[in-house]
């Protein structure tokens, strides 16, 4: 199996601790993701390694399944990186993705970027290239996965609940930089951080005391076989 766009290891890793016997690979751009994944519990038995999702350096038909979780939008060229895919696994084997539905399914994104727009022009033009991205669409996944000439499309959606115990919890991890909002957040001048901040705040709290929240977070899954 290989896991496309591994960031921190959590699929490959997940894959090990339910009894997957094969030989797992993850392969991913950033090297302090790697770095990371490969100091986890249980990674001793995966290859995390840095490479380019649009030129694996794989043989052809290595392996059983390629997958890619929330990572394909972030590809330079996702077409190319399917193509690339659908190149390393077997006939008969499967190619899935996940990718957040930014517009419609991602709360915890929308409070923030709806808020900010309010406040900064820029944040408008951020949050426009996200949102209106053709893999955050119904539709974008199934097309990219017929382009690359996969069989037996299926596309879905998976909800799950994004848990913030205050809202410090929610807003701290922003201030890494990672991520569209939060390399936004790094790059804004500290009193309009300060600012943006404040209302953020205020949208999270809703009028009740600060404290935990769950949020939704939904993302178009799909599923190809290559024939």
């Amino acid at each position: 199996m290989l896991d496309i766009g591994c960031g921190t290891g959590s699929v490959a890793l997940v894959l090990a601790e339910r009894g997957w016997r094969g030989r797992t690979m993850g392969i991913d751009a950033a090297h302090p993701y790697v770095a990371f994944a490969r100091s986890q519990q249980g990674a001793a038995g995966i290859d995390f390694v840095v490479g380019d999702a649009c030129r694996l350096p794989y043989v052809e038909r290595s392996f059983t399944a390629a997958l890619a979780q929330l990572s394909l939008n972030f590809v330079g060229d996702a077409a190319k990186a399917v193509s690339e895919m659908r190149r390393v696994v077997s006939p008969g084997g499967v190619v899935a993705a996940a990718v957040w539905d930014f517009r419609g399914g991602l709360v915890f994104q929308r409070l923030f970027w709806d808020t900010a727009v309010g406040l900064d022009p820029a944040a408008g033009a951020a949050r426009d290239r996200l949102f209106s991205s053709p893999l955050a669409l119904p539709d974008g996944l199934p097309l990219l996965w017929r382009g690359a000439g996969l069989a037996t499309v299926e596309r879905g959606s998976i909800t799950i609940r994004m848990e913030y115990a205050d809202f410090a919890d929610y807003w701290e991890p922003l201030l890494g930089g990672q991520g569209p909002v939060g390399s936004y957040v790094l790059c804004l001048p500290l009193e309009r951080r300060r600012h943006i901040e404040e209302q953020v705040r205020r949208a999270y709290l809703s009028g009740a005391p600060d404290g935990p929240r769950s949020l939704t977070a939904t993302a178009w899954v799909v599923r190809g076989i290559v024939s």
